[in-house]
């Protein structure tokens, strides 16, 4: 079965106890952050057709990868997020714009 995509660290060793023989590659650089960004499309889409947290769980678990790879911590993506929300808000109110009348 073809898969092509980036898998979580250890599901090559789960495959292998199953009796299975996993083929893949690590991937370094920009392919590497191009297939966190695929996987993060990839979860996304997921969520959206679930709903289940285990998807936004997933979101999550990508966004840690993205952060390793550019060598950020989640604290400081988490300082970004509230220096946001304090000036711009979040999304908590459903707050929808249609449009902006001049």
């Amino acid at each position: 079965m073809k898969h092509e995509k980036l898998v979580r660290d250890k599901i090559p060793i789960i495959i292998e106890r199953d009796g299975r023989n996993p083929v893949g590659k690590e991937l370094e650089g920009e392919d590497f952050h191009q297939a966190l960004i695929d996987k993060f499309l990839e979860e996304v889409s997921e969520y959206n057709e679930s709903h289940d947290l285990s998807e936004l769980a997933d979101i999550l678990e990508v966004i840690h990868g993205v952060l390793a790879y550019r060598n950020v911590n989640f604290e400081e993506l988490e300082i970004i997020r509230k220096e946001k929300e304090n000036s711009r808000g979040g999304f908590y109110n459903g707050s929808f714009l249609i449009r902006v009348d001049d």
